[in-house]
């Protein structure tokens, strides 16, 4: 699986914590919108009724610390999906370098929207992020 999904934001002080430094609980919100930002640019123009994205788990690592006026980019791409489960990957970088930030790899879990009940997701959404 390979279509990925960018974009550069700049570290505000809000992002901030009391070292200065941008919160652990900001690149957690950071990996959840870049995630359904790339999910939406990949339904926006179909018809259809989808499931949807829960977390199943967050396994981030820090590898540098970003603060106040950063410019970074952040990218993702869907990695795996199999039965309900997909594995989401998300990148941080210093926007225009290859410095690593931080990384996090998520599963979701695909589920339908009515019930809550995990859904074997379709073939139709694999074929979205390839």
């Amino acid at each position: 699986m390979s279509k990925s999904y960018q974009y550069d934001l700049q570290v505000k002080k809000e992002h901030l914590d009391a070292l200065d430094h941008v919160n652990n609980v900001q690149y957690l919100q950071w990996v959840q919108e870049i995630a359904g930002a790339h999910w939406e640019s990949l339904i926006k123009d179909k018809e259809s009724d989808y499931g949807i994205w829960v977390v199943r788990s967050h396994t981030i690592n820090y590898k540098r610390s970003a603060k106040q006026n950063d410019w970074l980019t952040l990218k993702t791409h869907v990695a795996l999906t199999e039965g309900y489960l997909s594995q989401r990957i998300v990148e941080i970088y210093f926007k225009d370098t290859t410095i690593l930030v931080a990384q996090c790899t998520t599963q979701w879990c695909y589920l339908d929207p009515k019930t809550q009940k995990i859904l074997r997701i379709p073939q139709e959404i694999q074929a979205l992020f390839s």
